[in-house]
C-alpha cells in the first residue's frame, strides 16, 4: 500500500499536507526574520532615458537611496506589469526587459543583474490570500523596476521580484490589497512603487521637454491638489480619483501610472509621514512626484 493511501485511510493525508504546508512556511520565515521597519517608496521612474542619463531626478535617486537602511529584498509594483489576475515573479534570475522603442542602442545594452527570490515570491502570495496569486517565470524586471533600481542599488547585490498590478479590479481592491502585505516592511523587505502620477503621453509638449517644471495649467493644478492630498494624508479623493476634476481626468486618462502609488499609500502606517522629492512637472503633462514613507 502506498503512503498516500495508507494516511488517507487513517483520515491523515489533510493533516499531512498542512504540516507541510507549515514547515514551507518556517523555512520562509528563517529566510526573512525580523528586522528595522523598512521605509515605503514611490518612484516616478519617467522616461526610459533615466536609465542611463544623470540628471535632476536620477541625482534624486541617488540622493534618496542613501537615507535607506540595506534591505534584506525588494518588491517592485511596475506600471508596466499590467495583468489579468496577480503575478509575482518567482524565478532566481529575472531578466532585464527593455519594453519600448526607438532609443538609442545603448539604452538596449544595459542589464540590471540582481538575483530574484522565490522564497519571497512565495510568502507574498501566501500574504496576499486569498487572492489568487501565480507565480511567474517568464516576466522579469521591466523598465519600470530596473531604470530606478539602478541608481538606489549600483551594484544590484539585492534581491527583486515584481508584484503585477490586476487591470480588472477597481482602485480601492489594490489600497486594501497593499495591506496585507505590511508585515514584510518588519523583515526587511523594501517595497517600491513606480510609475508617474501626472500621466498623459496624448498631451506630451515634446519641444519643451527639457524646459524645467514646465506643466500646462490643469497639470500644476492636479499637482497640488494630489500633492496636498497626500502631505495630509486625505487619501479618499485620491482612490476616487475618476470622480474629481477634469484636471484629474487629464491627468490620470489611464489607471496603470496611478496605481503604484495607490499601493504605496496603502502600506503607510499610523503615525508614518511623508516626504516628497522629484516633485516637478515635465514636458507640459507628466510628473516626476516622488514620496517616501517612514
Amino acid at each position: 500500500m502506498k503512503r498516500s493511501q495508507f494516511l488517507n485511510l487513517l483520515g491523515l493525508a489533510s493533516i499531512n499536507i498542512s504540516m507541510n504546508s507549515l514547515n514551507d512556511l518556517k523555512k520562509i520565515s528563517d529566510t526573512f526574520p525580523l528586522s528595522q521597519r523598512m521605509p515605503v517608496l514611490f518612484l516616478g521612474h519617467g522616461s526610459p532615458m533615466n536609465g542611463i542619463e544623470e540628471n535632476q531626478f536620477t541625482n534624486g535617486f541617488q540622493s534618496i537611496s542613501k537615507t535607506l537602511p540595506k534591505p534584506n529584498a525588494i518588491i517592485c509594483i511596475s506600471a508596466h506589469w499590467f495583468t489579468k489576475g496577480t503575478k509575482v515573479t518567482a524565478m532566481k534570475l529575472p531578466k532585464t526587459i527593455h519594453d519600448f522603442g526607438g532609443f538609442p542602442q545603448e539604452l538596449y545594452e544595459q542589464q540590471y543583474p540582481a538575483k530574484g527570490n522565490p522564497e519571497l515570491a512565495i510568502e507574498t502570495k501566501n500574504l496576499l490570500h486569498p487572492t489568487l496569486v501565480e507565480l511567474d517565470e517568464k516576466w522579469g524586471l521591466d523598465y519600470g523596476s530596473w531604470t530606478v533600481l539602478k541608481h538606489l542599488f549600483p551594484n544590484a547585490d539585492i534581491p527583486v521580484i515584481q508584484l503585477s498590478i490586476d487591470y480588472t479590479k477597481d482602485t480601492n481592491y489594490h489600497f486594501e490589497l497593499a495591506k496585507q502585505l505590511n508585515s514584510l516592511r518588519d523583515k526587511g523587505i523594501l517595497i517600491i512603487g513606480s510609475g508617474n502620477i501626472i500621466h498623459n503621453l496624448g498631451l506630451v509638449d515634446w519641444k519643451n521637454f527639457n524646459k524645467d517644471n514646465y506643466g500646462y495649467d490643469w497639470a500644476i493644478e492636479a499637482r497640488e491638489t494630489i500633492n496636498n492630498y497626500l502631505i495630509n494624508g486625505d487619501y479618499k479623493p485620491l482612490i476616487k480619483y475618476q470622480n474629481q476634476s477634469k484636471a484629474f481626468q487629464l491627468a490620470i486618462p489611464t489607471p496603470d501610472h496611478y496605481l503604484p502609488l495607490i499601493y504605496t499609500l496603502g502600506l503607510q502606517q499610523n503615525k508614518e509621514s511623508i516626504r516628497l522629492f522629484n516633485d516637478k512637472l515635465l514636458a507640459g503633462s507628466l510628473s516626476m512626484t516622488s514620496l517616501k514613507i517612514e
